[in-house]
């Protein structure tokens, strides 16, 4: 116990009571002036002994961690396992909307530590390419392929209002990308953007070449091996593996199951899972 420091507050006390001014307290006896008024409060509270035995005892070893509950780390999981393990700012979204339960992210983090294997997210000083910006929905749309065995899921973003859509297709031609285009056009991107960027393989070739004009005012491809340039549509290309689909291989004729679940999952997708891009939020109105 430091005996000087209980010394200034036993002067402060009598300087305060002698009708010296806080300030100049603070200044005879070098402490911040935010600390002799905390300790003349606390002393105008439980008197001058009392506040010093409680002094005493606040010092005597180190504080004891803040210990999560086992109620509350299980409940961490859940949300985990039901969102489609999701990331620690999503749990943190959904304990403070669903629960009205604040836990900082770093502490989730910690907690899921305890039972599950997480992966970097980001290499540090990694060189970042350019990447299109878009300030309004429909500006800049991203197109993509994901292979899925004898299945190929055709993928596309809005990278501004984050909305997507997905097509499973038998094959992979330029008229398996035509018809995607003309699908998620439809029935996702309300039939046009400015921009349309896609890479070069040959599922954007071709027949949908001659076709993408009818739906946007600009075509651009993007450059090889700058997966940076397709940053919004390789994320989510990621996220359909990790919450929908997985790694699986699958056979023609699961098509339409899978495609059952697809549903299912946009639906989630645009309603129910928060976005970190849009402040915690849905990419549409939650139903």
């Amino acid at each position: 116990m430091d005996m000087q420091q209980l010394t200034k507050i036993i002067l402060a006390s009598e300087l305060f009571n002698n009708g010296t001014p806080q300030v100049h307290i603070a200044s005879q006896l070098r402490v911040n002036r935010d600390t002799v008024r905390l300790w003349l409060k606390s002393i105008a509270e439980f008197g001058l002994m009392e506040f010093l035995d409680q002094y005493r005892a606040a010092k005597k070893g180190e504080r004891q961690k803040r210990k999560i509950s086992v109620q509350l780390k299980e409940l961490v999981y859940s949300i985990r396992d039901r969102e489609r393990d999701c990331c620690g700012q999503k749990i943190r979204y959904f304990l403070k909307e669903d629960h009205r339960i604040s836990l900082g992210t770093t502490t989730i983090y910690k907690v899921l530590a305890q039972k599950y294997q997480l992966r970097t997210k980001w290499k540090k000083n990694q060189v970042r390419g350019p990447v299109p910006h878009a300030e309004e929905a429909r500006e800049v749309i991203q197109m993509d392929t994901v292979d899925f065995g004898d299945l190929f899921a055709f993928t596309a973003v809005d990278i501004f209002s984050k909305e997507v859509d997905v097509l499973l297709r038998p094959s992979l031609t330029s008229y398996d990308g035509l018809i995607f285009l003309e699908t998620a056009m439809a029935r996702r991107f309300d039939g046009h953007s400015e921009l349309i960027q896609a890479d070069g393989g040959p599922e954007f070739k071709d027949e949908f070449k001659a076709n993408v004009y009818r739906f946007a005012d600009r075509y651009r491809v993007a450059r090889p091996y700058k997966k940076n340039e397709q940053s919004y549509i390789e994320s989510f290309n990621r996220s359909l593996r990790k919450e929908c689909l997985g790694w699986t291989k699958y056979k023609t004729n699961q098509l339409p199951e899978l495609t059952k679940e697809l549903e299912t999952y946009l639906t989630w997708y645009h309603h129910r899972r928060p976005h970190i891009g849009l402040n915690m939020k849905p990419p549409l109105p939650i139903t």
